[in-house]
């Protein structure tokens, strides 16, 4: 067994890594290539940039339940192999495209399968035998995730020398790659016994959210939770369109900027959290990381040379050592047999800043710099990002400083709570 076992967790380490790296390949052409189909200004493709980001949030969300109560169902194996293959379809839809209404469809196929991250979590837990082997394979997830931001968009940098379609098809070649790989080497992680019927109200997407309202006590926090999530759209949304409009950024650049983003996040979130937040104390963690957050949204809005976004990547990227802190100080609200719903909606909450998110930031960038704006601001976007992120320091310091008047055991368990996990607010 140890053999399948390690070829395994060989496939979903590699099946992650694609899921990431696929989407960094082609986030440097997207701008041009959507601009060119549409035949306007990259700054008003940003608009329609959004609209492809939302729709494969939205499907995903819909989806991504349902995708993961039919692996509890028929088993991991071909949902996974079925996910390889939309994304791999999506991919090579993508690389076609005669007309925006193509990327369109393909986003809306990618939502739907995009179901590889929930899945192979869940054959993950399925090969474990114990805890310790299981924490020591849920590594690899980050590791993944970590090597897929950094290799994806270097090498979508250097392919897009080729032409604007080349990425899709390499994204598309890696994705279909691994889909025949998975369906000749990966064995079932779910044997027949401990599968369970197919349940619509358990697929239910807002199913987990309700958590939130029956939980008065961390409906703040989760409010300053999505308000992050939300204000960090404006970078992850509209970096590529920004940076291509305001400093004629090759895409190369881009692909280069945002494979220092992800070197820098790594060192974040896997080494700089570790020691500091320990010695600040997740209070402290939050209200410096949701400061530098800030700051670097504010001087990204003002930036008026190119490498000063580059300058401005290291205080807004150390804002990440709010993240661990945030959620920890949110679980500590909850009884230990709770945790897993608490994950679940914080995960909708972020999927939801998905959906919303490009919608706003984009959709205000194109404005500002159309001619119908009472006045030119390109960065506008980012204020509102530090807006989000002012708000939250805001809500999160009047509800913890009234925890400690009002339950002050409460507060010692917040204070001494460990970070619970490393979720990536970029």
């Amino acid at each position: 067994m140890q053999k399948p076992m390690k070829s395994a967790m060989g496939f979903i380490f590699i099946t992650l890594l694609i899921d990431v790296m696929g989407w960094g390949l082609i986030i440097p052409v997207m701008a041009d290539l959507i601009a060119q189909l549409k035949g306007i200004p990259v700054n008003e493709a940003s608009t329609y940039g959004a609209f492809l980001l939302s729709v494969f949030a939205v499907a995903q969300f819909l989806f991504a339940p349902v995708v993961g109560n039919l692996s509890d169902r028929y088993g991991r194996r071909p949902v996974l192999l079925f996910s390889l293959l939309g994304f791999g379809i999506d991919y090579i839809i993508l690389a076609l495209a005669p007309t925006y209404g193509w990327l369109f469809i393909g986003r809306v196929i990618a939502g739907i399968t995009g179901a590889s991250f929930t899945t192979a979590t869940a054959y993950i837990a399925d090969i474990s035998p114990d805890e310790t082997t299981r924490a020591k394979n849920f590594g690899l997830i980050g590791a993944a995730f970590g090597l897929g931001f950094v290799l994806g968009p270097a090498l979508g940098a250097l392919l897009a020398t080729w032409g604007i379609r080349a990425p899709f098809y390499a994204a598309a070649a890696l994705c279909l790659l691994n889909f025949l790989y998975g369906l000749f080497l990966l064995p079932e992680s779910l044997s027949k016994e401990n599968r369970r019927p197919f349940e619509w109200k358990r697929a239910n997407p807002f199913g987990s959210l309700k958590f939130l309202t029956t939980h008065k006590e961390i409906g703040g926090l989760a409010i300053s939770f999505f308000l992050i999530y939300l204000g960090a759209q404006a970078v992850q949304g509209n970096w590529n369109f920004f940076t291509i409009y305001q400093f004629h950024w090759t895409e190369k650049m881009v692909g280069i900027s945002l494979a220092v983003v992800g070197v820098l996040v790594g060192a974040v979130q896997g080494g700089l959290t570790r020691v500091v937040v320990p010695k600040l104390g997740n209070e402290k963690s939050i209200y410096i990381g949701l400061g530098l957050y800030t700051l670097g949204l504010v001087l990204f809005a003002f930036a008026t040379e190119g490498w000063m976004m580059f300058a401005f990547l290291v205080p807004y990227c150390l804002g990440g050592i709010c993240g661990p802190s945030l959620q920890s100080v949110i679980s500590v609200h909850v009884a230990p047999n709770q945790q897993g719903e608490l994950q679940g909606a914080l995960t909708s909450l972020m999927s939801l800043t998905t959906i919303f998110g490009p919608l706003i930031m984009n959709n205000t960038f194109a404005y500002f710099t159309s001619s119908k704006a009472p006045f030119h601001f390109p960065g506008i976007h980012f204020l509102i990002g530090a807006v989000c992120m002012l708000l939250s320091i805001i809500i999160i310091w009047k509800l913890l400083s009234r925890e400690k008047k009002e339950q002050p055991e409460l507060s010692k368990a917040i204070a001494s709570a460990g970070t619970m996990s490393e979720t990536p607010m970029h």
